[in-house]
């Protein structure tokens, strides 16, 4: 049989597919053009699931296993950030404080410093002109290049405003009191330290230069630097087109200053980043504030490690009289476009830590089991949302399952929301940038196509791949004729003998977006 032959029965079977799931009769089947898409070879034992939803009608455009759960991956982030937008408010600013507990005499203070973690997710050297955060493409959480700006901004800032009071010196310790939320443990993706302090997303970066010819030795930079990390590195550059070799291993006693030994090799070419995690957030912020304390004029030292926290003893002096540095962020909306556009896992990770803990203060102990997604599962059913279709254990993705139709309602709920247009705004945008700026770019629907991606994958042992568990994009586009769509699209189990399946996916999930945008009117 001819390879048209098989793609023709392959085309037939998933729109036969399409009429016979439950909900067939109100939906018309995927235009032909996606149903092609969809029965690629490499897609042979992939499953499909979609929906394409006109917001202004109400109806259902075409959809296949519009009910069926599916392994979302960071489409997840959608349900999270604008659970959080709901809750807190897109205005919402999170401000971080210091605190003294002893009066002041000649300039020295009588006890500690204490920073109280408010979770904002942004310490860091982010923040813009305009109340922006920037950020870029590949986030250096997973191993793309930091921001130029020093990623200490933040904490500095403060330092200087404890020095712009007249404080010279401190008896006590810098302490950081992180009871917000439980610290410790480490999200599902990139493995970063959840904590209610973040200070350059909980990651040191080590920026590994190649040198100019095979031979010579690589440059290591490490940002922040600190006396919490110190790196020895012996690198060298190796031919271009090369795998990098580094081999990077903890060799510390003392867990308040570590030190790190990289050794190997990598290839001519760019610059990476085999970022180290902070594994003690908390912590890594008493010495950073001390140290930011002693560089104004400020004598201070960071909390004895045999020290312990005791936060309600603390929480007496936590008030205004008492406060001699605050950070305030910028409004909870332009965190969407960090959160969304680089699908930064940590942050997201954090905010159903976040909800949870902050309506347990509010409400006492009587609410104190209640978690961030009872919070969301709240939001949910107000606005009459079908939770069969939706599973969820975690806010970035590593623990979901969405059923296409669960997901484009959610996206319905947010385009009535007086925030809809910048949540729009800070999705990926298809070809152009965030996690879509190499998905496309040359389509009908670059630019046009604004979508949160998704990617969920392991290795295969026994045929020695990856097999991409999950691979999805939703989100929004209006069409030439000016319908506002909502969409989401899953790809399940693509098992593939390719040297990338989750770029064959994306791609896969980009082309058929960009369909979906040339052929609606």
């Amino acid at each position: 049989m001819t390879h048209a032959g098989v793609l023709s029965r392959s085309v037939r079977w998933a729109m036969a597919l399409a009429l016979t799931s439950a909900t067939a009769a109100a939906q018309s089947t995927p235009p032909r053009r996606i149903a092609e898409v969809m029965a690629r070879p490499e897609f042979a034992h992939a499953s499909w699931g979609m929906e394409f939803y006109d917001l202004q009608s109400g109806k259902t455009i075409f959809a296949l296993n519009r009910d069926r759960l599916f392994v979302p991956g960071s489409t997840t982030k959608v349900v999270t950030m604008a659970t959080a937008l709901e809750v807190l408010g897109p205005d919402h600013r999170f401000r971080t404080k210091v605190f003294r507990t002893g009066p002041v005499v000649g300039g020295v203070v009588q006890g500690d410093l204490v920073l109280v973690a408010s979770g904002d997710p942004n310490l860091s050297g982010r923040a813009r002109p305009g109340e922006q955060y920037a950020f870029i493409d590949q986030d250096h959480s997973y191993g793309g290049q930091p921001l130029p700006d020093d990623p200490l901004t933040v904490i500095k800032a403060m330092a200087a405003q404890v020095a712009a009071r007249g404080i010279r010196a401190v008896t006590g310790q810098v302490l950081v009191d992180a009871s917000l939320f439980a610290e410790g443990a480490r999200e599902l993706g990139t493995r970063v330290t959840l904590s209610p302090l973040v200070i350059n997303d909980n990651v040191i970066d080590l920026v590994v230069r190649p040198g100019a010819t095979a031979g010579t030795a690589a440059t290591v930079t490490v940002s922040p630097a600190t006396p919490y990390l110190t790196v020895h590195a012996t690198v060298t550059t190796t031919d271009s087109g090369g795998t990098p070799a580094l081999r990077m291993v903890e060799d510390s006693t003392n867990r308040d200053q570590r030190t790190l030994v990289i050794t190997g090799s990598v290839p001519r070419g760019a610059p990476s980043n085999p970022r180290w995690v902070i594994p003690a957030p908390s912590r890594f912020g008493e010495i950073v504030l001390a140290a930011a304390l002693r560089d104004v004029g400020v004598t201070a030292i960071p909390r004895l490690a045999s020290r312990a926290i005791d936060a309600t003893a603390l929480r007496a002096h936590y008030a205004d009289s008492l406060m001699v540095a605050e950070h305030v962020s910028l409004p909870l909306i332009a965190e969407a476009r960090v959160l969304l556009k680089t699908s930064q896992n940590l942050h997201a990770s954090n905010f159903p830590l976040i909800l949870g803990a902050l309506e347990a203060r509010q409400a006492g102990p009587r609410e104190a089991s209640r978690t961030g997604f009872d919070i969301a599962r709240d939001l949910m059913q107000r606005h009459g949302l079908d939770l069969d279709g939706a599973v969820q254990g975690d806010g970035a993705g590593g623990d979901a399952y969405f059923s296409p139709a669960f997901m484009t309602r959610f996206l319905e709920m947010v385009w009535k929301r007086p925030y809809a247009a910048a949540f729009k705004k800070a999705l990926p945008t298809l070809g152009v940038d965030g996690t879509l700026a190499a998905i496309q770019k040359d389509s009908p629907g670059a630019g046009k196509v604004f979508a949160k991606t998704g990617t969920f994958s392991s290795y295969d042992p026994l045929n020695r791949r990856m097999i991409v568990h999950g691979k999805g994009l939703a989100g929004y586009f209006t069409t030439k004729g000016g319908r506002e769509i909502a969409f989401a699209l899953y790809v399940n189990n693509v098992a593939a003998n390719v040297p990338d399946p989750t770029v064959l996916a994306g791609q896969a999930l980009g082309e058929i977006a960009s369909i979906a945008w040339e052929s609606l009117r």
